[in-house]
């Protein structure tokens, strides 16, 4: 009976004990409440709080500090559901609470600095312990004004001091109408002073560059009229903005701001850039040739992110969910189209592939974290700026591409109407040698009557050389060329000294026939076949020398001079006794506000100046003469 008394008892021990090792293991989590946090083991890096915090839903953000700090509510605490570094529960309406314990067990009173690096969050209240048992709050937020900030940063920093020997509980309530993402980090302020100094920096490096981008682009928009330059330009500024206002800049430089909009101003960015990539991809890939009637599907897609921002303000929270999904299913759709336009081999869906998987991975890795669905890291929280940067580099190499590959085509259809146009030549070769030799004969005599009647319109009657609608037709080609060249374009007026004299005692036809000798002489003197002499008008002759100076005019202008002193053909009436000429000379660069009269009122000028100079001379038109 003994033996049976005691394997009784010890069998009700073990029954007991093993239902309290079930108890336990049932027990849930929330009963375990974490070590307090040693504030002097935060020296260097920081230290995450995840672990170490408890928390708390809200379901209708109601709750009070003295509500959550009182049974029943002190007891529903759970610790464990940071994941990683942050607590991350996706989009909800809910607020949460965050519970955890500092410790200073020093002789010295320490300072820690608490951060929350979700610059996003709606509002954000910390109650600190104040003296005896008051509780100091700190309410700030994204829609609270920028200055309720502790420490001036674009997420939120808390400063907190700690007393020697001393425990303290603080409590966080955050509620958030975005994704509720709360990464709690301890740092030392020296350590987190250097930490915002990196971070600005590489801020700074970022929204640099995407600046110089979007001007650079800008100017070459301006310069070549080219819209898909412009498009570039939006798409860029557009994610510039989102991710400013993702990151918290917008609001820290731009306070102004109503709290809705503070809220939404990274979604409406977002948006933004949605609508005007998918209208860049449209208009490099050329999908309204390629896609055909799903170009119209694409457009509605680019309308829908360009007036989707509209309704933002009156749909709250509801939208952020929907408008993730959204997102996700642009990102399908665009790459659905660069996939297309890679089966089509074109050359630009791959760079643009290359750029957009970029920036595709980081809006990827940025809406499953908005969802829940990924931890947030130092990788995830700056995935859309990583993404956004390398998608910058390859766009540009995907816009030179785009150009280099214009030209070729261009290359090509030139050879291709190259090809076409000595097809229908020799097609018409071929027809015209079936027509009967008469017809032929007479097509060749009236094609010979045309170029003479071309050349009569074009020459002078009685010398032979271009007379003065060629010249004015050449001076203003010529013009317009040495502008676009920027090149010197000279020119020369002659004048046949006291030639109504001649014509007076010797009759006109001899005053044709000195005519016609001079007109012999310039075609002598011109040794270029650029140049052109032509019959000005009377007595007067111009030299028009593209590309020369005024000396090289000169040159030509005194060799002419020379050859006519050597034919020595007397002229009674003349001071010097034979025919001489007088010679002005002009040459310039044009400039784009300058026309070829000025030019010519040079010439002239200087033909002035050598008749009143005594004439039979050449004289170049100085500036400072006039």
């Amino acid at each position: 009976m003994r033996g049976a008394a005691q394997f009784s008892c010890g069998h009700g021990l073990w029954r007991w004990l093993w239902g309290l090792v079930l108890l336990a293991a049932l027990l849930p989590a929330r009963a375990q409440q974490p070590a307090p946090v040693d504030v002097r083991d935060v020296t260097g890096p920081a230290l995450v709080l995840a672990p170490s915090v408890q928390a708390l839903e809200d379901p209708q953000a109601t709750f009070t500090l003295a509500q959550v700090m009182q049974p029943p509510l002190a007891g529903r605490f759970a610790a464990g559901l940071g994941k990683d570094e942050a607590f991350n529960f996706g989009i909800t309406p809910s607020a949460w609470w965050f519970r955890f314990t500092l410790e200073n067990p020093g002789d010295e009173a320490l300072t820690r600095v608490l951060e929350v690096a979700y610059p996003r969050l709606s509002q954000v209240t910390l109650y600190q312990p104040g003296s005896g048992a008051s509780v100091q709050p700190t309410e700030t937020g994204m829609q609270a004004p920028f200055a309720s900030r502790p420490l001036a940063w674009r997420a939120f920093a808390f400063p907190l001091k700690l007393g020697p020997q001393t425990q303290q509980t603080y409590y966080l309530r955050v509620h958030s109408l975005t994704a509720f993402i709360v990464p709690l980090r301890l740092w030392q302020p020296a350590a987190f002073a250097h930490h915002v100094a990196g971070d600005s920096a590489a801020q700074a490096w970022y929204f640099g560059m995407a600046s110089a981008m979007v001007l650079f682009n800008l100017l070459i928009f301006l310069w070549l009229r080219e819209r898909l330059f412009l498009h570039y330009v939006f798409f860029a500024a557009s994610m510039a903005f989102a991710l400013a206002a993702q990151n918290g800049l917008v609001k820290q430089f731009l306070p102004l701001q109503p709290p809705w909009w503070s809220d939404l101003a990274a979604t409406f960015g977002y948006s933004l850039a949605i609508a005007t990539g998918l209208q860049f991809m449209r208009k490099l890939l050329d999908t309204a040739h390629t896609l055909g009637r799903w170009d119209g599907a694409l457009r509605a897609l680019v309308w829908f992110f360009v007036l989707s921002p509209v309704v933002f303000p009156f749909t709250g929270q509801s939208l952020i969910r929907t408008a993730a999904v959204v997102y996700l299913l642009a990102i399908v759709v665009a790459a659905a189209v660069l996939a297309h336009g890679m089966l089509r081999r074109q050359r630009s869906a791959y760079f643009y592939g290359a750029a957009a998987l970029m920036l595709v991975a980081g809006a990827l890795v940025n809406v499953l974290r908005a969802l829940g669905l990924v931890p947030t890291n130092v990788f995830t929280a700056n995935a859309m700026q990583i993404g956004s940067a390398l998608e910058m580099v390859l766009l540009a190499l995907a816009l030179a591409d785009r150009y280099a590959q214009l030209r070729r085509e261009k290359l090509a259809m030139q050879k291709d109407l190259l090809q076409a146009q000595t097809q229908l030549i020799e097609h018409l070769r071929q027809s015209e040698q079936q027509l009967e030799h008469k017809v032929l004969a007479r097509t060749e005599e009236l094609s010979r009557l045309n170029q003479q009647l071309a050349a009569l319109s074009v020459t002078d009657g009685l010398t032979g050389i271009a007379n003065r609608r060629r010249f004015d037709e050449l001076l203003q080609a010529e013009w317009l060329r040495a502008r676009r060249a920027g090149m010197a374009l000279g020119l020369a007026i002659l004048d046949v000294d006291w030639f109504k004299g001649y014509n007076d005692r010797f009759g006109h036809p001899a005053g044709d026939a000195c005519l016609r000798a001079i007109a012999t002489l310039l075609r002598e003197c011109v040794q270029r076949e650029a140049d052109l002499v032509a019959r000005y008008g009377g007595e007067e002759f111009v030299m028009l020398m593209p590309g020369e100076s005024a000396a090289g005019v000169r040159r030509s202008c005194e060799r002419l001079r020379s050859r006519l002193q050597a034919q020595a053909m007397a002229h009674p009436d003349s001071p010097l006794g034979q025919v001489t000429v007088s010679v002005g000379i002009a040459s310039m660069v044009p400039g784009a506000d300058e026309g070829p009269q000025q030019l010519l009122r040079r010439a002239d000028v200087a033909l002035y100046q050598a008749k009143k100079a005594g004439r039979d001379r050449v004289v170049v038109f100085e500036p400072h003469a006039v």
